[in-house]
């Protein structure tokens, strides 16, 4: 029997359980990919299609608005409800300590979870790609994407010759009136440590300090693949949607467990109800609920991640071969490079305190050590209160941004073609698991964009139910540590401009470091760098 999800019309799942629950086409994972690939092909390539996802719907619950508000954000990257709530395993280059890695399990994947900073990268770096590709790669040439970015977005400020205006994807600039002066000041200390202001980080110039993008619609709701792919599909509102919506299943609440193979072609899914997750990566294995299979008459397509993807492939027996079998899992295809050449970057905060009301402070601090209720228990409730019916009745207000409202990308050495730093700035000090410190002040988020050092997915065991082992090796290369290293410096150096001095009171962190020396910058052991500790921490 095919499950029925509440959110799948009633005649697209007649439709499709009168033909056996077979589909043209089976998507896993309804995040940022699984959403766009289903909606175009439903939409203009007129399939049948199932898309399966392991996380729940947010439309309807209680908590809704944990999705919906931009500046709630902090909500779903502190709690396991829509969220994978991955750890790394110890970095061997960090001293052994485990990071925190959020993934989206709901509608929307990451984009209903992630910080909605808009960012395309620079044009350079599909140029690259296109040369390493070789015969072929000019199709990921800048000007070969460009068109597809400007076909995807619809920018609030039109188009133009970088924007698309007519698509589905909102894309807004916001101006937060009770954090302006502060945010202006941070571009103003850009410009005073030398470098130019730029009109659009997506546009001709990349490098600079400005205003930042966001994927937040113009009635201030979070525009994650849901909200501009998913849900005019489900809740159709024109003929067009209408009429493909009946070819459109969406099940929530299954987790894939592996893929169904007809000699050598998968050709379906088998899903079990997903359990409970539990804190830190995995599930408990109070399961109810029996196994169901779903084929597919075209193809099957994973779109579960960077993690997901290859997890699911490994236990489907699709992997290095002598792996797959020490876990007991039998091999279909051996493949040494499934789980292989992670990548991902570091941040790192720079926070100051400040003397003036300049921050989100008042909107967003609450009390430490009350439980769960901590995260309701806000300092100035009257202000958070206000914030909140302003976002729920009008879409506007505090809650309508993400707060990263303005930023910056930076060169740090003189010899490179294009930026390698990228600064989110935000006007409040963020500490613990995603708190607000309960004081007036500001921060400065820096990262590198393309890090060396390269990691793997691995299995912990043949049991879908374990977490994965996620190992980003971050800091594995010298050439990482000096641009982590020169990023801090020069991070400080900007937020010590003069632009920022009048609402400086005093530096929050990190304040124990000397900056001259490259031992104590260093963050490969937190001996050597107590600041790390304010942006690392071990899992429970």
């Amino acid at each position: 029997m095919i499950a029925r999800s509440r959110l799948a019309p009633a005649s697209a799942f007649s439709r499709c359980f009168s033909a056996g629950g077979s589909y043209d086409y089976i998507i896993v994972g309804a995040g940022s990919a699984g959403a766009t690939i289903a909606h175009r092909l439903v939409k203009d390539a007129g399939a049948n299609v199932l898309l399966i996802e392991n996380g729940r719907s947010h439309v309807g619950s209680w908590d809704w608005w944990k999705i919906n508000m931009p500046a709630a954000l902090t909500y779903n990257l502190a709690d396991a409800k829509y969220n994978w709530d991955f750890y790394t395993v110890p970095q061997k280059h960090m001293d052994g300590r485990r990071l925190h890695q959020p993934r989206g399990r709901a509608l929307g994947g990451s984009s209903s979870l992630n910080a909605m900073a808009y960012v395309r990268g620079h044009a350079l770096d599909y140029e690259r790609w296109a040369q390493e590709i070789g015969p072929g790669g000019e199709a990921w040439s800048y000007r070969h994407v460009l068109p597809y970015y400007k076909k995807a977005q619809r920018h609030s400020e039109g188009e133009s010759t970088y924007r698309g205006g007519s698509g589905p994807l909102a894309v807004t600039r916001q101006r937060s009136p009770a954090v302006r002066a502060i945010n202006d000041a941070f571009v103003a200390a850009g410009e005073e440590a030398g470098y130019p202001r730029t009109e659009d980080m997506n546009g001709f110039q990349q490098e600079g300090f400005g205003a930042m993008d966001m994927t937040v619609t113009p009635e201030g709701v979070r525009a994650s693949t849901w909200e501009c792919y998913l849900k005019p599909l489900l809740h159709p509102k024109t003929p067009e949607d209408e009429e493909a919506s009946k070819r459109f299943q969406v099940l929530t609440g299954q987790m894939a467990v592996r893929l169904l193979f007809e000699n050598d072609k998968a050709v379906g899914v088998e899903t079990i109800p997903s359990p409970k997750p539990k804190k830190g990566g995995g599930f408990h294995r109070e399961s109810s609920g029996t196994t169901e299979k779903h084929f597919a008459k075209a193809e099957v397509i994973l779109c579960a991640g960077a993690v997901g993807s290859p997890q699911l492939l490994m236990l489907s027996g699709i992997g290095p071969a002598k792996e797959l079998e020490r876990l007991g899992v039998p091999v279909r295809l051996d493949q040494t490079l499934v789980g292989e050449n992670l990548q991902d970057h570091l941040e790192f905060y720079v926070q100051y305190l400040s003397d003036k009301n300049c921050s989100l402070y008042p909107y967003a601090a609450t009390f430490p050590g009350l439980g769960l209720l901590s995260r309701y228990a806000y300092r100035q409730p009257w202000k958070a209160i206000h914030a909140g019916v302003l976002w729920m009745l009008q879409g506007a207000g505090v809650g309508a941004s993400n707060h990263f409202e303005v930023g910056g990308f930076i060169r740090s050495k003189a010899n490179l073609a294009h930026p390698d730093l990228q600064y989110h700035f935000i006007p409040g000090i963020v500490v613990g698991q995603l708190d607000f410190l309960a004081a007036h002040g500001y921060q400065a988020h820096c990262g590198t964009m393309r890090p060396t050092s390269r990691g793997s997915v691995k299995l912990a065991s043949g049991d879908i139910l374990e977490a994965p082992l996620i190992d980003p090796n971050f800091l594995a290369t010298e050439e990482d540590r000096v641009d982590l290293r020169e990023g801090l410096r020069l991070t400080v150096e900007i937020m010590e401009q003069q632009a920022l001095k009048a609402f400086t009171q005093a530096r929050y962190a990190p304040t124990d470091v000397n900056l001259e020396s490259d031992e104590e910058v260093d963050i490969t052991s937190p001996a050597r760098a107590p600041w790390a500790k304010w942006w690392t921490q071990r899992a429970e």
